[in-house]
């Protein structure tokens, strides 16, 4: 705990400094009352909207209230840091229906222990000016609500396609929060969403996986179903899937905030691999091996090998019936996994084989 003699306004603008030295674009402090998220996070697990993501609803409370999650918490810290790459061709790319597109997060390396190896600087450097205290770093990483901690901390506001939207710069960034025991002065909350009328995000959505706004059944959702999703993917929902083998954009892309979203400065965030420009038929022709040494320190590896086949046999199987993807196909017809068997079939079949 702080001692009384702190001023904690000086110490909340050097954690603001700090932390933009560190390569953070953004820093805001909130409090714990984040009231009517606790009850859109039930509602949405009682609608079973979140699928086979069981842990979104396993730790009780705890996700929206930081202090039973860490207890002493008085404020969390809340911090952006953008990611997107300069010149990707986004748009461009998923109209390449023989070219692979992987969400623009993932192009480079993992961002958990790049931001959480910052945050841990940021509280070490907090030490420093005065002494110990007590915190913890969370990226993604547990049951934490950061996008409506990071709303309070007036980082941005929830959108339509409920990812956090900032004025200044869109929604191509990752968040990251230190839990604190200091009673630092809060910023005042993001209490203005700016969609206004648009619902560009949700009219564009492939697999129409928003029930309204600011609702998403991630069992429809791209990202779910080719990251999370264990087992196969729906049939129906296939050809719909068009050459997206991990993660999905398209909610982004036409935001029109994300005109003022600028490149990352992060060398770690761009693209490996030629991930950016990659074909199917070359991806699905990765053995384990190479695709473990390729993904070392990559987010693809949360899929793994097999489902990264699964959603390249898909891909293929929405492209052009070319040379390169039915022979790509016909290789994995006998492969050794069941999963990855069914959807190469499948994919065969939209070709008439």
């Amino acid at each position: 705990m702080s001692s009384p003699s702190l001023d904690l306004v000086a110490l909340s603008q050097s954690i603001k400094d700090w932390g933009r030295e560190l390569g953070f674009q953004q820093v805001g402090i909130a409090g714990l009352e984040l009231g009517e998220h606790e009850a859109h996070l039930e509602r949405w697990l009682a609608a079973g909207y979140h699928g086979e993501m069981d842990y979104m609803g396993a730790h009780g409370s705890k996700r929206s209230h930081p202090d039973e999650l860490v207890p002493g918490t008085l404020r969390v810290v809340s911090l952006r840091m953008d990611y997107l790459p300069g010149d990707t061709l986004m748009a461009q790319r998923l109209g390449e229906k023989e070219t692979a597109y992987v969400s623009r997060y993932a192009l480079g390396r993992d961002y958990h222990k790049l931001i959480r190896k910052r945050l841990q600087q940021l509280a070490e450097r907090i030490q420093q000016a005065i002494g110990p205290f007590g915190y913890r770093a969370f990226v993604d990483s547990a049951p934490v609500l950061e996008k409506a901690i990071a709303e309070q901390a007036g980082l941005g506001w929830i959108g339509k396609n409920t990812l956090v939207l900032n004025r200044k710069a869109g929604s191509y960034f990752f968040l990251g929060e230190l839990f604190v025991d200091l009673p630092l002065p809060v910023d005042e909350p993001t209490t203005t969403e700016h969609c206004g009328r648009c619902t560009a995000c949700l009219d564009i959505c492939p697999t129409n996986a928003f029930v309204g706004p600011y609702v998403l059944d991630a069992r429809r959702c791209i990202s779910y179903l080719t990251i999370e999703l264990k087992g196969p993917i729906p049939t129906e929902l296939r050809p719909l899937i068009g050459n997206r083998v991990f993660g999905c954009d398209d909610c982004q892309i036409v935001c029109p905030w994300n005109r003022f979203a600028r490149p990352t400065e992060q060398g770690d965030f761009q693209p490996r691999h030629s991930l950016d420009n990659a074909q199917l038929a070359e991806l699905f022709r990765w053995s384990e091996e190479e695709f473990l040494r390729r993904t070392e320190g990559s987010p693809l590896r949360r899929a793994g090998y097999e489902r990264w086949l699964r959603n390249l046999a898909v891909g293929l199987g929405n492209a052009p019936s070319s040379i390169p993807v039915l022979q790509a196909l016909e290789a994995r017809r006998e492969d050794a996994s069941e999963m990855v068997r069914e959807h190469v079939q499948w994919a065969l079949a939209q070709h008439g084989r």
